[in-house]
């Protein structure tokens, strides 16, 4: 079997998903365009040399319907021979995309893919897609969780509850996740993979979602999120204890990866900088949720050989505070490879791009620290994870 290599990483900044936010007058289909294209001039490459081009984007309608991916591919003014899909595994869609990508390569179906993903949680926003059509709860759904299923916030909840994490270690945990992503930004630690972004407010180069000088002690003064007498109700052992800023917030978007064979890299001159070692995705408690990423990470070392002493850093995605919290407790992760440059709490959360710009983010980490190992693993809707596993060539 065939190696796959990454051979380059880029992403935009990352823009507060409401109106008014940095790149909130931006088209998705330009804004995912702006990294496809920037990748092509990056590497000197054609868009002719490129087999596949796969995108996550979760909320797949308006603006960001009709196949995305081949939308910007259009826009990013490949050649038409250049096919593209949009793929959904909610919040790990581009994750999906990279797995899917290097998986072709490895398999001898593609020498050269780009994957990535965008979301304008702006433009279309989060639960757009639940007003066209009707319920996507059917009704034998409905007779399989007659109480229903729940949204993410109350499954953070339920997690933080049934780990004991108190609303001190979540808000001290967010905090941090700023305080690491700013003094990161400030290092110009990101700057090789960010890309300016053109809007019509002018040029877009930092990050919008951190928030340099985020205290627990402010973030202690937040009320709580997700509380509803309905939910107070169902879940009377709840103690509500997550709150904005401790969660992810609404994001816009884009990144890429260039993927290629080790053999086709040796032939156009590019150099690998990480291999893809393993794969893993996993379903798990839909109710929960989010708690995906414990038995995906347990597959993935199981598969790889590895334990998790011998991985140098992980980017697990903090949708909330209690995600990465739990994780890191039942798999005996080192809190200090966790995130180090920060997470979504900080960096943002845009769907259906989060995948691979986690991916870029281990990688840049890796190179700038020496170390070898890289796990990144995420919670996604409806009770998944995908776990990918590189290391740095």
């Amino acid at each position: 079997m065939r190696t796959a290599v990454i051979v380059d990483a880029v992403r935009t900044p990352s823009g507060r998903g409401k109106a008014g936010g940095a790149l909130s007058s931006v088209h998705p289909v330009d804004l995912a365009a702006g990294v496809l294209e920037a990748i092509l001039e990056r590497n000197g490459l054609t868009s002719a040399q490129i087999d596949d081009v796969l995108l996550g984007c979760v909320t797949q309608v308006g603006e960001q319907a009709m196949n995305v991916a081949r939308q910007a591919v259009l826009a990013a003014g490949f050649d038409e021979s250049v096919p593209a899909a949009t793929i959904d595994r909610q919040c790990g869609s581009s994750q999906q995309a990279a797995h899917s990508a290097a998986q072709a390569v490895m398999a001898g179906a593609a020498d050269v893919v780009i994957a990535g993903g965008v979301e304008s949680m702006s433009r279309v926003p989060l639960g757009t897609s639940r007003s066209v059509g009707g319920s996507s709860t059917s009704p034998r759904l409905r007779a399989r969780y007659p109480e229903g299923l729940i949204n993410q916030g109350v499954s953070a909840e339920l997690i933080a509850q049934r780990w004991g994490l108190g609303r001190d270690e979540l808000d001290a945990f967010a905090a941090l996740s700023h305080e690491r992503a700013a003094a990161a930004a400030s290092a110009g630690l990101f700057d090789s993979q960010l890309l300016p972004v053109r809007t019509d407010a002018g040029e877009v180069t930092v990050d919008e979602t951190v928030r340099a000088g985020t205290t627990a002690e402010r973030l202690g003064t937040l009320p709580v999120a997700f509380r509803t007498d309905e939910m107070a109700a169902r879940f009377p052992e709840l103690e509500w204890r997550i709150t904005a800023g401790s969660s992810s917030p609404l994001t816009d978007g884009a990144s890429a990866v260039l993927i290629m064979s080790e053999e086709k890299a040796a032939e156009l001159g590019a150099t690998p900088r990480a291999r893809f070692h393993s794969f893993a995705v996993v379903g798990d408690d839909p109710l929960l949720m989010l708690t995906g990423p414990i038995p995906a990470t347990r597959r993935i070392l199981e598969r790889s050989g590895l334990s998790i002493d011998d991985i140098d850093a992980y980017e697990v995605n903090e949708a909330f505070a209690s995600v990465p919290l739990a994780w890191a407790a039942e798999v005996g992760a080192d809190p200090a490879k966790l995130n180090p440059w920060g997470g979504a709490i900080a960096l943002g959360h845009a769907l259906g791009s989060s995948g691979t710009r986690l991916l870029g983010t281990l990688l840049a980490h890796l190179e700038h620290t020496g170390g070898r190992y890289g796990l990144q693993t995420m919670c996604e809707g409806g009770g998944m994870a995908n776990a990918t596993l590189i290391e740095r060539l």
